[in-house]
């Protein structure tokens, strides 16, 4: 089934179709078995119809979103359903839906349920979770990527035109790699974060997966906005600049500090994203690297860690047991650092926030690869800690120096999966890199 916005759209539009018709199809193609593991709630179709209803009556040209399906990681709020974060025992039934997600059914979205992830969204790889490891859409041996595990393949396999993850070290970006998708991180706090289980309260952002930079735009349209109620939430500047124009400058990473972690065929596929970037106007500058990846170590070799401790930390002190292991020896870390060590990483990062500011007046946006290469949940397992490390080389910088960032297909490996790059740019560029992200 085609779930592309801009298609539902016309057919609904022409009366062709209608959001009782499309949920009910949609629901007999996803049936009951989920063999990736993608699913941690799905709603049933009564539960769908309660949305439709709403929707019966009413003009679909005065609804952006009007009967389109999108999937939920159940570490955001869904009014009546459980929240879980990828933990059975941390469970709670909210009665109302996070503000984005009230935003996107205001806008006529039907949410089709909610999705695995890493548990606590603590994690690049998707394997993480009680509920099973995600599998990867194209390759059921190799993992999804995460934390938003099942918002990606969800969407990938045609379950839902797009998905809400989110992303605090890469969530939002690696399993749109994995899984040949638009991938976009928004500015922090231009999506509200009320009603989302927190990881880091003070980088963590609400992210989106679509099959289209186009869609992604459409969503992001219809879900930020101001909310008074969330303390991290930032009013949008005015006069912000939706697009780079037919010439611009991309930087491009040192060669000596780009990594493919042994992969031959990802650095020629980089190298063909940079040719496809000069093609459409830009113009490639070497950079100096350095302060972006001094910057990602700081998140889970920092003080950082403690933050994570401290979103959870009632439950992860009373019930120890309930974690899964991987993510409890991570969060555990968080024991070995003081105050005074975060106050010594903070003035760090200010230190490296300088170091970049640098960069930044020298190009328009930066290019990277989102992972430089890819693994099997075999090799995960063997290995959990330093693969997930080297998945987030590329990522783990982007909201410890406020940057937003979106994550662009960019062709497959001769097995068949994906490989994506990375378009970054300052905060509050989103509508920018998106529209540069069509043109890619």
């Amino acid at each position: 089934m085609n779930l592309l916005i801009s298609h539902l759209r016309n057919l609904y539009i022409s009366r062709a179709l209608t959001p009782t018709e499309l949920v009910k199809q949609l629901d007999a193609e996803i049936g009951t078995e989920d063999s990736h593991h993608i699913w941690i709630r799905r709603l049933n179709l009564n539960e769908l119809l309660l949305y439709t209803q709403q929707l019966e009556g009413k003009d679909p040209a005065n609804f952006p979103l009007y009967g389109i399906p999108f999937a939920i990681k159940d570490n955001i709020d869904l009014a009546g359903i459980p929240t879980t974060a990828g933990c059975a025992e941390y469970a709670y039934t909210p009665t109302k839906s996070a503000t984005v997600v009230q935003k996107l059914i205001d806008a006529g979205a039907i949410p089709i349920g909610k999705t695995n992830l890493d548990q606590f969204a603590t994690g690049l790889v998707g394997t993480r979770s009680p509920y099973g490891a995600c599998k990867n859409s194209i390759n059921p041996e190799y993992i999804s990527g995460g934390s938003s595990a099942g918002s990606a393949v969800s969407v990938a396999l045609g379950m839902a035109s797009f998905s809400l993850g989110t992303d605090t070290a890469g969530s939002g970006r690696v399993p749109a790699a994995f899984n040949n998708l638009v991938g976009h991180k928004p500015t922090c706090g231009l999506l509200s974060t009320l009603g989302v289980v927190p990881a880091c309260r003070t980088l963590d952002c609400v992210s989106i997966f679509a099959k289209s930079s186009d869609d992604a735009l459409l969503v992001l349209q219809s879900a930020q906005g101001f909310d008074a109620d969330d303390a991290y939430s930032r009013q949008t500047p005015a006069n912000l600049m939706s697009n780079l124009g037919n010439h611009f400058i991309f930087g491009v990473p040192k060669s000596e500090q780009l990594a493919f972690f042994g992969n031959s065929e990802t650095p020629i596929l980089f190298k063909q994203a940079i040719d496809k970037l000069e093609k459409i106007g830009g113009k490639a500058i070497e950079i100096d690297f350095s302060p972006f990846l001094e910057t990602a170590q700081l998140l889970y070799e920092g003080p950082w860690v403690a933050e994570r401790y401290a979103a959870i930390r009632e439950f992860f002190d009373s019930k120890p047991e309930a974690i899964f292991p991987v993510t409890k020896q991570i969060i555990g870390n968080a024991e070995k650092f003081s105050a005074a060590d975060t106050y010594a990483a903070l003035y760090k990062l200010k230190a490296l926030q300088r170091k970049a500011e640098a960069v930044w007046s020298n190009v328009d946006i930066i290019i990277t690869p989102t992972a430089g290469t890819i693994y099997t949940i075999a090799e995960v397992e063997d290995n959990p800690i330093q693969t997930n490390t080297n998945l987030g080389y590329y990522t783990n910088f982007m909201n410890l120096l406020d940057l937003t960032a979106v994550a662009v297909p960019m062709g497959f490996q001769s097995n068949g999966l994906g490989f994506g790059v990375t378009i970054c740019a300052p905060a509050f560029s989103d509508d920018a890199l998106l529209n540069l992200a069509n043109r890619i």
